[in-house]
C-alpha cells in the first residue's frame, strides 16, 4: 500500500510542470494524509520516502533536494498527527484536527523548502508573484486535502486495518 501511495505522489509530480506542481500539492497532501491513517506510525514518512526516492531518480540533479524534502514532509504529517491527536478512540478523526495537521504540514515544508532552493542557494530565481501563488495555493491545498482525508476517511476506510495479520482474520471468522 505504501509502495502504491508512493507512486501516486511521484505521478502527481513529475508529470504536472513546474511551478504548477509546486501549487497543486493536494493529492500529495491527501496521500500523505491518508497514509498516516491507515499505515499506522511512520506512515507518511515511508510513503513521502517511496515518492521522494522515484521523484529524485527522475530529476538527479535535484535529488538532495528531492529525498531531504519528502522526508521532511512526511516527518511532519505523522509529527502533527501525533501532536494533534487527529485520530479519537473510537476511529474517527477529528476533522479540524485533520485539516490543521495537513495544512501546518504542507505549509512548513513550502517554507523550508522555498527558504533553502530560493533564498539560502539560489537553485531557483526569486519572482514575488510566483512565490505568493505557491505559498497561498500550498496553505489552500492543505486545508482541502484534510478535509477530504477526514471525509473519505471518516466515511469510507476506518473500519480498514491493514495492520492485523492473516490469523486474526481468519480467528474473527470462526464461530
Amino acid at each position: 500500500m505504501g509502495i502504491l501511495f508512493g507512486s501516486l505522489i511521484f505521478v502527481a509530480k513529475v508529470f504536472i510542470p513546474s511551478p504548477a506542481n509546486k501549487m497543486i500539492v493536494g493529492v500529495q497532501a491527501l496521500v500523505l494524509a491518508l497514509a498516516a491513517l491507515l499505515l499506522k506510525r511512520g506512515g507518511a514518512t515511508y510513503v513521502s520516502s517511496v515518492g521522494g526516492a522515484l521523484t529524485a531518480l527522475w530529476n538527479i540533479a535535484l535529488a538532495p533536494f528531492t529525498l531531504f524534502f519528502a522526508l521532511l514532509y512526511g516527518l511532519l504529517v505523522d509529527g502533527f498527527f501525533f501532536l494533534l491527536r487527529v485520530k479519537t478512540s473510537n476511529g474517527k478523526v477529528e476533522s479540524t484536527r485533520l485539516i490543521a495537521a495537513t495544512t501546518l504540514s504542507t505549509m512548513s515544508v513550502g517554507l523550508a523548502s522555498y527558504y533553502v532552493t530560493v533564498l539560502l542557494t539560489k537553485v531557483i530565481p526569486r519572482n514575488l508573484l510566483v512565490e505568493i501563488i505557491i505559498l497561498a495555493a500550498g496553505i489552500a491545498n492543505g486545508a482541502i486535502a484534510g478535509y477530504l482525508a477526514a471525509i473519505i476517511w471518516n466515511n469510507y476506510l476506518k473500519d480498514i486495518n491493514l495492520g492485523r495479520k492473516l490469523s486474526e482474520k481468519s480467528k474473527a471468522h470462526q464461530p
